[in-house]
Formats: C-alpha cells, structure tokens, sequence
C-alpha cells in the first residue's frame, strides 16, 4: 500500500504540468487578452484626439494608436513577447520559486491575491463539508433503517425540493426575503464595515450572522446527494447475505448494521471525499457574486472575465493540486473503511 501511494503522489507533479501546460496555451490564444485590451483602451483615447496626419499614423502600430516601442513594451509587460512554449517554461521557473506572478488588473502579486481572499474560501469550504457529513450520513441511516416510513417519505420531499433548486437562485430568494423585508440577515458580504470595532463574541456573532444564507446556498445542493448515496448503499448492505448470517448467527439486527453495513456504505462516500475538497478552494462565484462574498470564486472568475491571465493559472494550479491530494485521500479513506482493499 505503501508503493501504491508513493506512485500517486509520484504522479502528481506531471498531471499538474499537464494541466497547467493546456491551460497556458489557451491563455496565449483566446482572444480579447491584456494586450488586445490596451491596444483598444489606445485606440480609444487617440480617437478622442481627433483626427492625425498621415505622416504620424504611419509611426503607429497597425492604427492602434501606439508606436512599435510602445506595443514591444505592452508585450514584454504581459509577457506575450515570447513563443507560448518558452513563456511557460518561465512561468514554471518562477513558480518554483514561489512565485505564481504579477495580476494585471489588481498590479500585486497572484499569491497576495488569493492569500488575501483563502481564509474566506476556506471557512465556507470547510464549514460546508462538515455540516454535510454530520448531517447527511445520520440522515441517510435514518431514511435506510426508516424506508417508506413518515420521516422518510417527508425528509425525501424535503430533500429534493431543495436539490431542485440552484443555490444561486436560492441565494436571491433568501436575500429578497430575510434580508431586504425581515431585516434579519445582512444583504451580503463575509463581515461587518465595523467589524475591527467589535469584541471578539460580537465578531463570532458578526461573522455567524452573514455566513447563515450562504451557507444554506452552499448545503442545500450536496445534502441530496450525500444523503442518498449513503441511503441507497445503506439499504443494499441490509438486504446483503451476510448480514442475515450476522443476525442468523445470534449479532443483533443493530449490531449487525452499525458494524457491518454501515462500515460498507461508507466507501463510496469516501471515494468522493476528493471532489468535495475542491470546494474548500473554488467554492461557488454564483453565491459568492450574489452575497458579494471576496473569495476564491469570485476571484477566479473575475480573472477570466478580465482575462487577468496570471491570476488564472495561480487559481487553476492550486486547485488541480487540491484536487489531485484529495483523491490519494479519499483512496487512503477507502483504505482504512474497506479492509479487503489492498493496493498495490
């Protein structure tokens, strides 16, 4: 087993490369980029100025509105005077230094950017894991060991109502109501403008009170999916043949479910551990947009709006090397629930 995750983690380094590789060059070549973007800011402003004569247009780039020193310099500036290939052999260079660039948009550095807006991701990412196995997996034993019951035929309307709907358009919903009419919650943001004038409970209370709505947003998608999954697998476990010998060979009908099937449902729970670490980084820009919330999302998809490229492969390395951890994780989870697995 040992070999097995040393190969693994062996792996990483060239699926990131990989990764990293396809999304730089489609950088190099979707157009509207930084430079294309200057070039029209330029033409814009020399437009304004009225009318050139002949003589001076013909020193300018193509009609763009700036000399052939001035369009080597907007090149070398957003690093576009290089093949694709070479550039990204320098953009490899850097980051093994740490050093994952400069943005365009904000002129400070990639790992300032998304230092600043981690601890936000962070507490929604985690948060909305922990409320969803804590919460999900008892639900599903319960909707197992109760099938056709009252409580499982309510909490199924339950939870399909809300996987139903989007979690952005649930975010709207909630603002509209609990916010701009009841005035309960706050219409957006992760804190208070006056939050460094509070105690520290009055912070907890701060931050407890604008992460209530988009913390619902975020759970209300991966509650029915959790939740059936370990239903479904549940239930199959229980109508397995070995755990009527369990019971046949007097371990009671409890027992034999919380030992047993129980330790057997939980493996493709865990074999999807991986995919939901991804939420600690990446989390959801539709809520984050809605709530206003300054995170990791948000962040990432202003980069390809603004086509603010070096923000965008920061964000896109850390999140392929999340991923990539959280699945020799969820493999090491499966290890430990299912002891009939032996890699190697």
């Amino acid at each position: 087993m040992r070999d097995y995750f040393l190969r693994r983690l062996l792996l990483i380094p060239p699926t990131i490369l990989g990764v990293t590789m396809i999304v730089f060059v489609i950088t190099r070549f979707v157009p509207g980029g930084p430079l294309e973007r200057a070039i029209m800011e330029a033409q814009m402003a020399s437009s304004g100025q009225g009318s050139q004569s002949s003589g001076n247009v013909s020193t300018m780039g193509e009609g763009s509105g700036l000399s052939d020193a001035q369009m080597q310099e907007l090149k070398e500036y957003y690093g576009f005077d290089k093949p694709a290939i070479i550039a990204y052999f320098d953009w490899l260079a850097r980051l093994a230094k740490g050093d994952l660039g400069t943005s365009t948009r904000y002129q400070d550095s990639v790992w300032g950017q998304i230092k600043g807006r981690f601890p936000i991701s962070l507490f929604y990412g985690i948060t909305t894991m922990i409320v969803t196995y804590l919460v999900c997996i008892p639900l599903g034993m319960l909707k197992a060991i109760k099938h056709n019951a009252p409580i499982d035929t309510y909490s199924s309307i339950l939870v399909f109502f809300g996987y139903s709907i989007p979690g952005y358009a649930l975010g709207s919903l909630l603002l509209l109501f609990f916010s701009a009419r009841l005035e309960w919650f706050p219409m957006g943001g992760f804190t208070s403008l006056y939050f460094d004038d509070l105690s520290l409970p009055e912070k907890i209370g701060d931050i407890v009170s604008h992460a209530v709505l988009p913390l619902i947003c975020y759970l209300i998608g991966s509650f029915a999916v959790t939740t059936l999954l370990m239903k479904n697998h549940l239930m199959d476990n229980m109508a397995a043949d070995y755990m009527r010998t369990a019971v046949a060979k007097g371990l009671s009908y409890r027992s034999s479910v919380f030992r047993h099937a129980l330790r057997n449902s939980l493996i493709p729970i865990a074999t999807t551990f991986g995919q939901n670490v991804t939420l600690i980084l990446t989390g959801s820009f539709l809520i984050e947009t809605i709530f206003d919330i300054d995170g990791l999302g948000l962040l990432g998809i202003n980069a390809v709006f603004d086509r603010d490229y070096p923000v965008v492969m920061g964000i896109v390395f850390l999140s392929s090397l999340l991923l990539l951890l959280g699945n020799v994780i969820s493999d090491a989870l499966v290890a430990m629930v299912d002891p009939r697995i032996r890699f190697k």
